[in-house]
């Protein structure tokens, strides 16, 4: 008898539709997995045959032949298990077809005893099961809130196999109208910039940066506090909107994590890799392709501490997705597409030694700090927004007993200059920050007055800036004057932009 369920792969952020296809037929006893499985797929035939018997079910006999079907696309991982045990107790008779089993969706990995343990990957799942109007989903109890974020789509969480047989042969119920209620969370970091006493400026620079939506390098000697600002960021963004919420959830979910219990994302992502990280595991990859540490920050921070520690290839690899805030990874055999439209947050010393007149002192040669240096290329650089020097804060203002401005004080400016910016573009689709509009929207919305214009102009001679340098100080200074309430750039504003884009001049040069 054949039998054929739908289920689904997993390929970057995505699912493509499986038909799990069950053949019974007359013959020696031989079982065969097909359709290009790997070796936890053909592992599958033993958690089921184990799971089938402690649930009270047989292993049929004769014949049996199992395709995974597009046989063209590799199939990993223990996800299989559950559509294979449904597929294998229909064909064998033991469970009878029903209207209520037709066009029917399966997923989730077996124990030896039957029970169904969560998977990664099920939000993606459960959109394409809607997409291709499921009449039901089966999967895991562990994935039931992470699935109830999609609505329309009847979702049957089952714990062990008997239930997922109960629940293959009985009718549906119906689907949620509408997503769970949704609740902006603050960022889990218990954390508060009025803990951080002195750096005024570098703290005017991160509100803007915050504010806009843009890139910031803090450069600075060991001890000035820079990763303590950067992971107070997190405390002054914007809250995530529902839509930027199932956005992060769904890569979270393809790369497995998100723990079990756990629904929708509510908080902005904050992501810290280490500087041994390799290409791959900033910008993702493998195969099939997963996503990596920048699309991981989509809608938050990818924070880069030392910055030069980095491997060459990993930072420059970030160029795509500064620019246009995806990463497309093309190889051989696949080409995928993943969101990665973050703000970067790097911090780094000024030389090895970790300030920048240690090679006067005979600590470190200029040598050895140019080279440090030229550990960031000049494309990278000027990539990014804001370049700030975070010095070493005064002594006399730590022994303080006073606190600093609050985060939430914070907040509430960028919040209002946030608000001016979702105005402006409201009807612009994908665009929502300063810090991401393109030469169209920088011509129209970035109005100089005289002197600002004349300013500007003197600057880009006597700096030479790039025409990419020369867009990021116009975006800034839109910025800086959404937080002033101006419509027009006035020329305090591009003179504070500009003062953001001179430190790669005086280390790098």
């Amino acid at each position: 008898m054949f039998t054929r369920i739908f289920s689904a792969a997993l390929w970057g952020i995505e699912s493509i539709p499986v038909e799990v296809e069950t053949d019974v037929s007359p013959g020696l006893p031989s079982t065969r997995v097909v359709g290009l499985p790997d070796a936890a797929v053909k592992e599958s035939l033993h958690r089921v045959s184990s799971s089938l018997k402690n649930c009270g079910f047989s292993l049929p006999l004769g014949k049996l032949t199992i395709n995974l079907a597009p046989a063209d696309l590799k199939k990993e991982g223990p996800i299989f298990d559950l559509p294979i045990a449904l597929g294998i107790l229909q064909a064998s008779g033991q469970v009878g077809s029903s209207e209520e089993s037709a066009d029917c969706w399966a997923i989730g990995e077996l124990a030896l005893s039957g029970k169904i343990r969560g998977i990664k990957g099920i939000l993606p799942f459960v959109a394409k099961a809607k997409e291709k109007k499921a009449r039901k989903v089966i999967l895991p109890k562990e994935n039931a809130l992470e699935a109830q974020i999609i609505p329309g789509v009847v979702t049957c969480p089952v714990e062990d196999l008997k239930e997922a047989v109960q629940a293959w042969t009985s009718a549906p119920q119906k689907p949620l109208a509408a997503s769970p209620c949704f609740e902006p969370a603050k960022s889990a970091l218990e954390k508060d910039f009025s803990e951080v006493k002195g750096q005024e400026s570098v703290k005017r620079a991160i509100e803007i940066a915050v504010s806009g939506f843009h890139n910031l390098l803090l450069i600075g000697p060991p001890g000035g506090g820079k990763s303590m600002l950067a992971q107070r960021i997190p405390t002054i963004f914007p809250p995530l909107s529902l839509e930027e919420a199932i956005e992060v959830t769904n890569i979270h979910s393809a790369a497995g994590k998100i723990k079990p219990g756990e629904g929708l994302i509510t908080a902005r992502p904050f992501r810290c890799p280490h500087h041994s990280s390799t290409e791959a595991g900033i910008i993702g990859g493998g195969n099939p392709p997963r996503p990596g540490e920048a699309s991981l920050a989509h809608h938050g921070v990818l924070f880069l501490d030392e910055l030069p520690e980095f491997r060459r290839n990993a930072l420059e690899a970030l160029r795509q997705p500064l620019e246009e805030g995806k990463i497309t990874l093309c190889r051989a055999k696949f080409s995928v597409q993943f969101p990665a439209r973050f703000m970067l947050v790097a911090a780094m010393n000024p030389s090895p030694s970790g300030r920048a007149q240690d090679y006067q002192a005979g600590r470190c040669s200029f040598a050895q700090t140019q080279k440090y240096l030229n550990k960031v290329s000049g494309p990278l650089l000027d990539r990014i927004d804001l370049h700030i020097e975070v010095p070493k804060p005064d002594p006399k203002l730590l022994m303080e007993k006073k606190q600093a401005e609050s985060s939430a004080s914070i907040a509430q400016r960028i919040m209002e200059a946030r608000a001016i910016q979702h105005r402006r573009f409201k009807d612009i689709s994908l665009l929502l920050t300063n810090g991401k509009m393109g030469p169209k929207e920088i011509e129209r919305f970035c109005t100089l007055s005289s002197s600002a214009s004349r300013l500007l102009s003197q600057a880009l001679e006597d700096l030479g800036l790039s025409a990419r340098a020369y867009g990021k100080i116009l975006k800034v200074s839109r910025t800086i004057s959404d937080l002033a309430g101006k419509e027009k750039i006035e020329e305090e504003a591009i003179l504070e932009a500009i003062s953001y884009r001179t430190l790669d001049r005086q280390y790098w040069t």
